[in-house]
C-alpha cells in the first residue's frame, strides 16, 4: 500500500465506511487486506481493486503522460473507522 487517496470522492466515501488507497500496480486484494489489518488494526469486509489508466497531458507546450496505477477501495463494517491524519 502506497498511501491513502485524498480526493473529494474519497472523503465522501469515507463517510460511509469506504476508504480509498493508492496501491502498487501488482498488488492483490488479499495483500491490501493484510496491510490494512497490520497498519490500521481493522479488518476489512471487502476490498475492490480498480486500475487507473494513464492520461496524456500538455505541460508547458509539451506532450507528456500522467502515470496510471491502481487503487483499492476498502469497505469496513459499521463502527470501524480509519483515522486519516
Amino acid at each position: 500500500m502506497k498511501a491513502p487517496r485524498i480526493t473529494e470522492k474519497a472523503s465522501m466515501l469515507a463517510e460511509s465506511n469506504v476508504y480509498a488507497f493508492d496501491v502498487a500496480a501488482n498488488a492483490t486484494s488479499a495483500e491490501v487486506r493484510k496491510a490494512v489489518l497490520h497498519i490500521y488494526k481493522v479488518s476489512p469486509v471487502k476490498v475492490n481493486m480498480v486500475k487507473v489508466l494513464k492520461k496524456s497531458v500538455f505541460i508547458r507546450g509539451r506532450k507528456g503522460w500522467k502515470p496510471g496505477g491502481k487503487k483499492a477501495y476498502v469497505y469496513l463494517k459499521k463502527g470501524d473507522k480509519i483515522e486519516m491524519a
